[in-house]
């Protein structure tokens, strides 16, 4: 081969290129193979170019250069060959070596899906489900997933699974997402495994089992996965499935949170502030709700907000709960809502504002908040931000009565005594109404 590869041999030097850079038959020398494979890629060589792309992708034997591995990619691409085009797909996709551009991606990748080639019709797939390069396309995406999947690609089975569990492109059918999640976690795939486990979870296309669950989110947080860290530590915490154990909860969810994992975070100053599994210590719990926080964690806004409102683990600041307060009630979070109305009514008297007040507890009462109803029913007793009525008072307390704010009955039972019958039940047939109504909004 030697002789051959020397006297010009084209296939030869891409053969010798190859021992050079396995190691086969000789000691492994990837600049050695580099120059083999330029010979022969110099003649035209199709795979001597793709793999001399390879190299300089991945700066082996030569200087790594992203612009020379296009290049080398290109040539064997423009002569059909798959793996290249897939390859400087990929290149266009994440804008190594050229300008990113989707639709020339989409190009490439198409080309190398065309000739049968697996992972380009994974990422074909990837393509049209996110709508980069193509007019997103789930049916179009599911089919191309499913010719990737039906040859063994994981990530295309685990995404096809994904495809019957939303009905997007495929008519939902949790059953068939089982099956296909099933495919990929048998490859070891992480995200199957984790999907796959909540599928247990939920007893979704498949009898509910806790413990089965637990057995495919532990394959998947022994792989790394973040999110199967982090449900697994929800397992150990709650007990379902395992044994229940904060500690173990503790350790999945440092996991997921030393990854950035936001909800893990979560999850671990709520351990730390609770001294669950763990000693208390409302600094280590400040410090988790920051870092969730800070990626825009709802709840853990609100925490933060609640530790710098009382001084736990940080210097109190009421401004800095007020801060953190409405980025969650911003966001929807019901009891932030109610702090943050709570922060507006006893700020000092220059800055007092009831109608404000008013506004949140109203927002977070119309979630069912018991707190924020029982709030809401003191500024109409009060008159504060709103005109005073009992009646409209009186609604409050009942409802705050019945979601289980325990100050609500006394106060409901005491306003009552200055009431006449017809206004109590005045008041009771709009508790009723509004709750009538907030049951039809509910989604089934």
């Amino acid at each position: 081969m030697q002789l051959l590869a020397e006297q010009g041999d084209a296939k030869a030097q891409y053969n010798l290129g190859v021992m050079y850079e396995k190691g086969r038959g000789t000691k492994q020398d990837y600049a050695e193979a580099v120059r083999w494979y330029r010979k022969a890629a110099d003649q035209g060589h199709t795979e001597a170019q793709f793999n001399l792309g390879v190299m300089y992708a991945e700066g082996r034997g030569v200087t790594q250069d992203d612009a020379e591995a296009v290049r080398w990619y290109r040539k064997a691409a423009e002569q059909g060959f798959a793996g290249a085009q897939l390859n400087l797909g990929v290149m266009y996709y994440k804008g190594r070596g050229v300008t990113q551009d989707y639709a020339e991606a989409v190009r490439w990748y198409r080309k190398a899906a065309d000739q049968g080639q697996a992972e380009a019709q994974n990422n074909l797939g990837v393509m049209y489900a996110e709508g980069r390069g193509v007019t997103q396309d789930y049916a179009e995406a599911a089919s191309w997933f499913r010719k990737a999947a039906d040859q063994g690609v994981a990530e295309a089975q685990c995404d096809l699974g994904s495809k019957y569990y939303e009905g997007r492109g495929v008519e939902k059918n949790h059953a068939e997402a089982v099956s296909w999640y099933r495919k990929a976690a048998d490859q070891s795939y992480a995200k199957a495994q984790f999907n796959l486990g909540v599928m247990y979870e939920k007893g979704q296309g498949v009898a509910q089992d806790y413990a089965e669950a637990v057995s495919w989110f532990r394959k998947a947080a022994e792989q790394g996965d973040a999110k199967a860290q982090h449900a697994l530590g929800v397992m150990y915490e709650k007990g379902f499935g395992v044994t229940q154990d904060h500690a173990e909860a503790l350790s999945w969810y440092r996991k997921a949170a030393e990854q950035g994992f936001a909800q893990a975070q979560y999850n671990l100053g709520v351990m730390y502030e609770n001294g669950r599994g763990v000693t208390q210590d409302y600094a280590e719990a400040v410090r988790w709700y920051r870092k969730a926080a800070e990626q825009g964690f709802a709840e853990a806004q609100n925490n933060l907000g609640v530790m710098y409102e009382n001084g736990r683990g940080t210097k109190q600041d009421y401004a800095e709960a007020v801060r953190w307060y409405r980025k969650a009630a911003d966001q929807g979070v019901a009891q932030a809502q109610n702090n943050l109305g709570v922060m507006c009514k006893k700020a000092p008297d220059g800055a007092r504002d009831y109608a404000e007040a008013l506004r949140w507890f109203r927002k977070a009462a119309d979630q069912g908040n018991a707190d924020a109803q029982f709030n809401l029913g003191v500024s109409y007793l009060a008159g504060h931000g709103v005109p005073q009525n009992y009646v409209e008072g009186l609604k409050w307390f009942i409802l705050a009565e019945a979601a289980g704010n325990a100050n609500a009955t006394k106060v409901r039972t005491e306003l009552s005594k200055l009431m006449t019958p017809e206004q109590i039940a005045t008041a009771q047939q709009r508790a009723t109404e509004w709750t009538q109504k907030r049951q039809a909004a509910a989604p089934h």
